[in-house]
């Protein structure tokens, strides 16, 4: 049953453990050469929440750092935004104990949010466009040209979902892209790995997990939706959120609706293009895959 709020402990250093370290270790050095997320003299940013994600996305590059073919800066960065009853302490004693560098941004975000939103609305959205320009700011000051986020497997598939259900978008969440303004490039190394290996790995780690509803926001119930929906596909049929992940990954345009990607009104018999295969006309700009 893969139910990520399903008990699984696991001796640290034991067989089960380091597979399964080994496995994320794998699949996040993959992605970030597939995509080529991190070159050489790098600067990158870390982004830490306290969360099991943002957690194993630092051990890992921590681990992959120190036998990666190319030398990049690691700087943990940790926003607190002064929500009733944050641990402040946590992450700095964490982070201390590492022995990395790291930052810690205080901004209150937290009295702006409940200040503009009515009682009763969702504070999420507003909370969002806060927190990501002053990521993209403390980011600049830090010298950093990369921002690492813990987004995983998971998250880009049920993204895919919303944006059909909610928004009328075939769009995932990427596991790279360049901000608006063009100064940074945020990756997503855990892109390749699944959340319930994530949360896994984090209860043998002991991380010290600090709770995601300090604002007392509920969680976003259209994504819970989502959410509930996949895991009930899996318990029925096995590895089909790695099946639709693989899609992802094998789009054909040609067969499809959209005609800024496929250039349907042009095509002519005799002119077969193969899938796969890309085709730029000049004239218009339009390519067929």
């Amino acid at each position: 049953m893969n139910d990520i709020t399903q008990p699984m402990h696991f001796e640290k250093h034991s067989t089960n453990f380091n597979r399964l370290k080994g496995r994320l270790e794998h699949q996040a050095g993959q992605a970030i050469a597939d995509f080529n997320m991190i070159e050489e003299g790098d600067s990158v940013m870390v982004c830490l929440s306290g969360g099991k994600d943002s957690y194993t996305l630092l051990d890992i590059l921590l681990t992959l750092r120190k036998r990666a073919p190319v030398n990049f800066r690691i700087v943990a960065m940790n926003l607190d935004q002064k929500q009733p009853g944050f641990p402040a302490e946590v992450l700095p004693d964490y982070l201390k104990s590492l022995g990395i560098e790291y930052h810690i941004e205080t901004q209150d975000t937290y009295s702006i949010v409940k200040e503009k939103i009515p009682e009763g609305k969702t504070t999420c959205s507003l909370c969002s466009r806060l927190r990501r320009g002053i990521i993209y700011r403390v980011a600049q000051e830090l010298g950093a040209n990369k921002i690492a986020l813990g987004h995983h497997r998971d998250d880009m598939i049920e993204t895919l979902f919303l944006n059909m259900f909610f928004g009328g978008k075939l769009k995932a969440m990427p596991p790279k892209l360049v901000t608006d303004k063009g100064d940074h490039i945020v990756i997503r190394p855990l892109a390749y790995c699944a959340e319930k290996d994530i949360a896994r790995y984090a209860r043998g780690m002991e991380f010290p997990i600090i709770p995601c509803n300090l604002c007392g926001a509920q969680e976003n119930l259209q994504r819970q939706n989502i959410k509930e929906m996949l895991a009930a596909w899996e318990r029925e049929y096995p590895g089909r959120s790695q099946t639709i992940f693989t899609a992802m990954q094998n789009v054909a345009p040609s067969h499809l609706l959209d005609s800024n990607l496929f250039d349907f009104r042009n095509i002519r018999a005799g002119e077969k293009t193969k899938e796969g295969d890309v085709v730029f006309d000049d004239e218009t700009g339009l390519r067929s895959i």
